[in-house]
């Protein structure tokens, strides 16, 4: 009796090691936090060689058609469209190496989409899309950008508010590539503009969800929240609301706002935030590759306008 107790005991203690830690991974995975954190560089990263992208070369080229499929509008110049599959390219295999990993990187932010969801998403369009979106990845091939021989941190968004956002601005976080540059052609982008209206309940309400110590009056709170200052691009850097001192970015993420270069109005007991742009703003602008392929620009032209001080080389 006292045998089989011992080894019972020694099994759940086996199935406890391993259970558990699957356990934890799992639900840190599927947190409701989804407040970004710093970008992370290379630095104190150790790095695997490229030459382990190597492994699985074909599946991982068909992974970026995905990606540039979902990501950017197959109507986008093929330059465009080039420029997004390099960005992809070099953000998977700069993931990739972090992990020391040779499997395609299909859970890193990116979106992506299968060839089922794309004959779903262009019904009769697919084979000219596809046809499109492949030429672009293939022409491409093997192509990263590269800073101090490392993969860059290829970020990117829909559209800028006119200049595009320096890094350090974003995830309070230099990063040397990734500075604020013009991008004026994007004010031609749909939506470029755009306005939502939340009753004053429902921002206290926002407000008070995320951040417990806040303290707002719906009745005030047009003298409550308050813009402070702007970035140098001039996105919003800080905002009074109620007794503490959010950034933009907070501002934006509590309100689901489209980018964080926006004004504030109050309006009979509602607030109406007015947003110039979609997205974080900094890296490259997939409107402004457009607008810039549609002048003529080549897509390594796109890439280091918009990626300051980049160069290329080739994974395999």
């Amino acid at each position: 009796m006292f045998k089989k107790i011992t080894t019972m005991f020694f099994v759940y203690i086996i199935l406890a090691m391993i259970v558990l830690p699957v356990l934890i991974t799992y639900c840190s995975r599927h947190s409701n936090d989804t407040t970004p954190t710093a970008p992370s560089t290379t630095e104190n990263v150790e790095l695997a060689s490229p030459e382990i992208i190597r492994q699985n070369n074909d599946e991982f080229e068909d992974y970026i058609k995905g990606v540039v499929a979902a990501e950017m509008p197959a109507l986008f110049e093929k330059e465009a469209l080039k420029a997004q599959a390099v960005s992809a390219r070099t953000y998977a295999v700069r993931k990739m190496q972090e992990n020391n990993s040779t499997d395609v990187p299909y859970d890193i932010g990116q979106a992506y989409i299968t060839l089922e969801q794309m004959q779903q998403k262009w019904g009769d369009n697919f084979q000219n899309y596809y046809s499109k979106i492949s030429e672009a990845v293939d022409e491409t091939r093997g192509q990263i950008m590269v800073y101090d021989n490392e993969p860059i941190l290829a970020v990117f968004h829909a559209e800028s508010a006119g200049k595009t956002e320096s890094a350090e601005n974003v995830w309070q976080q230099q990063i040397p590539y990734l500075k604020s540059v013009d991008s004026s052609l994007d004010k031609n982008a749909p939506d470029f503009e755009k306005s939502i209206s939340l009753t004053n309940d429902e921002v206290v309400k926002r407000f008070c969800d995320k951040y417990r110590d806040i303290l707002l009056d719906s009745k005030a709170l047009a003298q409550q929240i308050k813009i402070l200052s702007y970035t140098p691009a001039g996105y919003v850097q800080q905002v009074q609301v109620g007794n503490q001192i959010l950034s933009g970015r907070e501002v934006r993420e509590t309100l689901g706002l489209r980018s964080s270069n926006f004004t504030i109005q109050s309006q009979n007991n509602t607030m109406i935030f007015t947003t110039k742009g979609y997205g974080h703003g900094a890296g490259m602008s997939q409107y402004g590759a457009q607008f810039m392929a549609k002048e003529g620009k080549n897509y390594k032209q796109i890439l280091q306008h918009y990626y300051t001080g980049i160069s290329f080389e080739n994974y395999k």
